[in-house]
This record gives structure tokens, sequence and C-alpha cells, in this order.
């Protein structure tokens, strides 16, 4: 596993573990070290620890099965590593008033490469561009955000990734 570290101003440190557990599809390791760094300084995880798994369909419908019950594959699964004290009352907004989260392992997440490529297809967008997606999409999960639990909840994450992705220099339509 690729551990990227990314230091910034007033001794920041993130950690970014990245694993691609897949050989279809290639991956621009840059990119996703400077959007994953670019998306924790946004949401003020100070000294955060992610990881990112990069799987296919079969490694992804195998851990939906495993850990939700569901028998097909998806693009994205997150699984949060913290007690959920360990942070502000999550959701919370990027450059929010206020201090940052300091030593947080916020968790895991899994990106299925194999459904970007199509999603990106079917909606015109470019892999890259899914692939930030997803990983926005995943990190808020990871503090929180749950699109599932209501039409309110679902509207304040769509509002979130649009937010974070125009920082980030793209948006998902």
């Amino acid at each position: 596993m690729e551990i990227l570290n990314h230091r910034k101003r007033k001794g920041i440190l993130m950690k970014v573990l990245i694993k691609n557990r897949q050989n279809l599809i290639k991956i621009k390791r840059q990119k996703i070290r400077r959007d994953s760094a670019a998306l924790l300084r946004l949401l003020r995880l100070k000294d955060a620890e992610l990881s990112i798994l990069f799987v296919n369909d079969r490694q992804m419908k195998e851990l939906n099965h495993k850990y939700r019950g569901i028998d097909r594959t998806t693009d994205v699964l997150s699984f949060p590593q913290y007690e959920r004290s360990a942070l502000r009352t999550p959701p919370y907004p990027p450059l929010s008033k206020g201090g940052t989260e300091e030593g947080v392992v916020l968790g895991d997440i899994v990106i299925n490469l194999q459904a970007a490529k199509r999603q990106a297809h079917e909606d015109g967008l470019s892999f890259t561009g899914e692939l930030q997606w997803l990983l926005v999409h995943g990190v808020l999960h990871l503090i929180g955000y749950d699109h599932e639990r209501s039409k309110y909840a679902e509207r304040k994450m769509r509002t979130m990734e649009k937010e974070l992705l125009g920082h980030l220099g793209r948006s998902k339509n």
C-alpha cells in the first residue's frame, strides 16, 4: 500500500493510503493524492488519515454482499474507522469557522473503477471527474452524511458534494 503524506503550512500532516487491487483500469495517483489532500483541507481535517482501495466489479460485489447484504456491485463504499465523538458533530460544512480535527483516522473508501468508467460514460463526464466525485461522495459518508436517510439528508449531501467539487475545480450535474 502506498502511503501519501501531505505536508502543508503550520505542520498539518494528512495521510492518504492508496491500494489498487485491480489491474483493468489505470489510475492517476498524483491526481488522487492532490484531490484527497485538498478535500481533507477543505473539511478542516487536520492530521487526518484516509485509506482508498480501488477494486473491480467482482471484488466490489463481494464486499457489498459481505458488509451490506446486497448481492450486486456498486460504485463506492465507505467504512468509518472512528468513534462519532472523535469529530465535531458531523455532518459539518467545509471551510467552517472554528478549529480543525487532529489525528483522526477517518476510515476506508472503496472505489469500483469499472463502475466509475461506466458511470462517466453514461453521464458524459471524464473518468477522472467521476473518480473525483466518488472520492468526495465517499468522504462525505465517512464524516456522517447519508443520502439514503431522508430527502432532506439527500439534498444536504448533494449540496455539499457540489460545493466541494466546485472548490476542487469541477461539478457533478
